[in-house]
């Protein structure tokens, strides 16, 4: 009969603000996690096939929803571990079992093994650089490794590469004992030098030889600068070049001719080291004084780690003692096709569901993943203001909808006393 069905609704109704009164709850809780997404309460009607002659009363169904792709603010803080996402992407976090989940809540600190782990203990997922590059599944988690910065203590890094550009006098007079020889009495046009790195981390420093030896040709030449003669200090080196070649130049425009060819770079065997190659494509030969342009070379003496930095593109850098930055991780980014329908977690974490979609992996500043900021962490979505105002209605509902049962029941009442 319609009373017991009226008070089946309202006891539905009741039900259906006592769920919206649970997320007010949790969001009001949580309105300064950061990564945290509002919950919400969204009711549909069950409408119930009814006569002509009377209606029979349906009820309320509830779905909770979250705003999972709300953006919201940030904090800026000190630590340079602290991320936060600007965009659609998640940071993909392990738990200690080793399962993946997607998470917005980025305060991560080193723990004693040296691993990033977030407030909710859930551990920071990249992959580790090795050569500079990243081996990246697009669709899984194939290759991602927890984040761990204990093991950068005292390294060294050989060159292997480095830029050199200079100008050569193109009024020099032409020599003809050239360096290359190594002699006593060898002559040239100009000399610098330069200091590289070889595998045990030892500062190693090159003579380098510059010398006309016709119109619009120069040799250049590289010795170990330990090798130089005590007392000349140059010539003769205890051994030959390191290196040599001929550099000509186009005399209607000063620059390398490299039609001849002309090589635009040289490599260079360090001295217990690894096989520098020096870019010398901007040499010139102008009517200016010797001069160097650019001198770059890459590699780093032994030196301790002194802080990690993140790049915009989510590389972490291992910032030496000595100055040196050097990548040690990428740290990727996740979505999914719908992320609202991504499952919450306990710990401010997602995990895929098969209404959100299956799992995409790329890195920050790429499609639609966003940016990561470092030093900055992403404030809860709720609005403390706007839960209170619904608080306050979902209380007027419930109260509505118990003084709609308590008139069914006084109804029960009545008809059940009838007979007495």
């Amino acid at each position: 009969m319609s009373i017991s069905g009226m008070m089946r609704t309202s006891a539905s109704g009741m039900a259906a603000q006592s769920s919206r009164l649970g997320t007010v709850s949790d969001n009001i809780a949580n309105a300064s996690t950061h990564g945290y997404k509002r919950a919400f309460t969204e009711f549909s009607t069950v409408v119930l096939e009814s006569g002509s002659g009377s209606y029979v009363p349906g009820s309320v169904d509830t779905q909770v929803r979250y705003g999972i792709t709300q953006q919201g603010g940030f904090d800026y803080t000190t630590s340079s571990t602290d991320l936060a996402v600007s965009g659609n992407g998640f940071f993909l976090v392990n738990d200690a079992a080793g399962k993946t989940f997607l998470t917005r809540a980025g305060s991560f600190v080193k723990i004693a093994n040296g691993d990033l782990v977030n407030a909710a203990g859930f551990t920071l997922q990249g992959y580790p650089l090795n050569g500079g590059v990243a081996a990246v599944s697009a669709n899984g988690t194939t290759g991602l490794q927890n984040v761990n910065i204990s093991g950068m203590a005292l390294t060294a890094t050989p060159s292997t590469s480095g830029t050199f550009y200079v100008n050569v006098p193109e009024d020099a007079e032409i020599e003809t004992d050239l360096p290359s020889g190594n002699a006593a009495t060898a002559s040239y046009s100009a000399k610098t030098s330069m200091t590289v790195v070889d595998n045990v981390g030892r500062e190693v420093t090159m003579d380098i030889y510059y010398t006309k030896t016709a119109d619009n040709t120069w040799e250049v030449s590289f010795f170990d600068a330990s090798e130089a003669d005590a007392t000349t200090k140059g010539f003769p080196y205890g051994s030959g070049p390191l290196a040599s070649e001929t550099l000509t130049f186009d005399p209607s425009t000063g620059q390398l001719d490299t039609a001849l060819p002309s090589p635009t770079y040289m490599d260079i065997p360090v001295p217990n080291g690894q096989t520098l190659r020096l870019d010398m494509a901007e040499t010139s030969e102008l009517a200016d004084d010797f001069q160097i342009g650019t001198s770059e070379v890459n590699g780093n003496e032994p030196s301790s780690v002194e802080s990690v930095e993140f790049a915009d593109d989510g590389t972490l850098y291992a910032v030496y003692g000595n100055g040196a930055r050097v990548g040690i991780y990428k740290i990727p980014l996740a979505t999914v096709a719908s992320p609202d329908n991504l499952t919450p977690e306990a710990g401010n974490t997602y995990s895929v569901s098969a209404d959100s979609g299956n799992l995409q992996l790329g890195f920050a500043g790429t499609g639609t993943f966003g940016t990561i900021k470092s030093s900055q962490l992403e404030k809860s979505t709720v609005d403390t203001a706007t839960e209170l105002t619904t608080m306050i209605e979902s209380q007027f509902a419930f109260t509505a909808n118990s003084k709609v049962f308590q008139t069914g029941g006084e109804l029960m009442e009545v008809l059940v006393n009838l007979k007495r």
